[in-house]
């Protein structure tokens, strides 16, 4: 693979439960660099010839290996034998699990799967996750009433990993997408305002975007998706149409998909307190 085109870089997150808190800390962590990578996640790995097998792979695909494992045995295995095959592994609750025993004085029960034990607030983040999924991109808008939340704007505004985040929390998500010269689905304008946020971006920061996505296209780097003219128009268009439908704008520019989204659900906490004040106010 040539310069212009990095192969990706590999990195394995293991887990003895849902691999849900390894892939996120692993996400969050990855925003930081430019660089193309993937992830491959091994869920409910319990058994030392289990992690043996995983850093056997790692090593073939020049990997990193990530891992959320709370039984001692796998842990050591994974580290011991990721050294000895020259595999960097990355412990994310060992230490923190160490450290905290030390500072509470008390054994810790090292049972794996306690985060994700099958509660209803679990099966409510898997619903939202597969709610997100489907309702990706404008997709199955026959269902999108049962939104909690629907994020609409322009092209490259980040929509789907928002969207994706926010079901991780537990929000059903779908997300549709603003296309020029086309008049937005009836789904989406009949919503409450409340339920749909809009997304906004500095126009700059939405060039670069698209320019760098043209190029990983291999197509002409000013064709008009990428036009400045074409894209101050395609925002000023969606800002109009947020304050005509009366939905709450936010601006992404600048801002990791983490700290856009603690913004939404900040949003979604208000209107929470403020629909119980509501009912507090008709009980009286």
């Amino acid at each position: 693979m040539n310069a212009e085109h990095p192969r990706p870089a590999e990195i394995f997150v293991v887990s003895d439960g849902t691999g849900e808190t390894g892939s996120s800390a692993t996400q969050a962590a990855m925003l930081q660099f430019r660089s193309p990578w993937r992830m491959r996640t091994f869920r409910d790995v319990r058994q030392e010839s289990q992690a043996r097998r995983v850093i056997e792979l790692a090593e073939r695909a020049g990997a990193m290996v990530v891992f959320t494992v709370v039984d001692e045995r796998v842990a050591r295995t994974l580290r011991d034998h990721g050294a000895t095959h020259g595999v960097r592994t990355v412990d994310l609750l060992g230490p923190l699990i160490s450290r905290a025993a030390q500072h509470l004085g008390a054994e810790p029960r090292l049972q794996p799967g306690l985060l994700h034990a099958f509660s209803d607030e679990y099966f409510r983040r898997i619903d939202a996750v597969e709610f997100a999924v489907r309702h990706d991109d404008g997709a199955n808008l026959r269902t999108l009433i049962d939104a909690d939340l629907v994020l609409t704007g322009v092209s490259r505004t980040s929509k789907t990993p928002l969207s994706m985040y926010l079901a991780q929390r537990g929000v059903k998500t779908g997300n549709v997408p603003l296309v020029p010269g086309l008049v937005p689905p009836r789904e989406l304008l009949d919503l409450e305002p409340t339920r749909v946020i809009g997304l906004t971006v500095d126009p700059g920061a939405l060039l670069t975007v698209r320019r760098s996505r043209l190029r990983q296209m291999h197509a002409p780097p000013y064709a008009e998706y990428a036009d400045p003219d074409t894209v101050m128009a395609e925002l000023a268009r969606a800002r109009r149409l947020f304050r005509e439908r009366g939905w709450r704008m936010v601006d992404i520019s600048g801002k990791a998909v983490e700290e856009t989204a603690a913004r939404i659900l900040e949003l979604l906490a208000e209107d929470a307190r403020a629909a119980r004040g509501g009912s507090a106010s008709g009980r009286r």
